[in-house]
């Protein structure tokens, strides 16, 4: 298969941030959040098409069916994220093989340098897959009930997860599956994978990579998408 599709994920609520509408399609910029995040993935010229789960009641889409010349295609997703992605998984073109890669990135991350992506394409594709992430590097606190430090945790073995996330389709397919009959909803896709036996790699990337979460952080993500272009 030549290039990659992303699954996106993007049936969420995202009500920490207020608003008339999910927080995907709020605007940034000018435009919704997730316009930009879609069309910063399918600049990608590694990125062959891109598959975005919605929520049933979706509203807001645009109805759009191409980006930057990349196919877009959409699928219904599910109450919670690993059932979006799996949503998403399985409705990829029969083209994807079960043994081709398959990125997925969270639809509030609109910020993803291309150059973060080819190294994780290049050492990820070279393994099982991985993920990007980021070293911990300020202290690390653990709180009681009242919002106290009781301790310091060590953060030398710690890393922040990020996205975009890379795994086989039908190794992710396999994990998400078992997970969610075991009872278990992976928080993300590597998770999925660690819960079945694998060993992720964490691929350093910038920690601009911003999740969009709160209000605030809009006008942070406008600057970045700025300096980006």
């Amino acid at each position: 298969m030549d290039g990659f599709w992303c699954v996106v994920p993007a049936a969420g609520r995202g009500t920490r941030v207020g608003g008339d509408r999910p927080k995907q399609y709020l605007p940034l910029a000018g435009r919704p959040l997730l316009l930009h995040t879609l069309e910063r993935l399918a600049a990608h010229p590694r990125i062959a098409g891109l598959m975005v789960t919605l929520s049933a009641d979706d509203g807001h889409w645009p109805g759009i069916d191409a980006c930057a010349g990349k196919p877009v295609r959409t699928a219904v997703g599910g109450a919670e994220r690993c059932h979006s992605v799996l949503a998403g998984l399985a409705a990829l073109p029969a083209s994807v093989g079960e043994t081709d890669f398959v990125l997925v990135h969270d639809a509030a991350r609109p910020c993803v340098r291309h150059a973060d992506i080819d190294r994780l394409i290049e050492r990820a594709g070279a393994q099982e897959g991985g993920l990007l992430a980021a070293p911990l590097r300020d202290t690390l606190k653990r709180a009681d009930a009242w919002g106290r430090s009781v301790a310091t945790e060590p953060r030398e073995t710690r890393w922040r997860a990020f996205t975009p996330q890379m795994f086989r389709r039908g190794a992710l397919t396999a994990a998400l599956t078992a997970a969610l009959q075991a009872g278990q909803c992976p928080t993300d896709e590597a998770m999925a994978m660690e819960l079945a036996g694998a060993r992720p790699l964490l691929v350093e990337g910038a920690e601009d990579n911003l999740k969009v979460t709160t209000a605030a952080d809009f006008a942070l993500a406008e600057w970045l998408l700025g300096q980006l272009n």
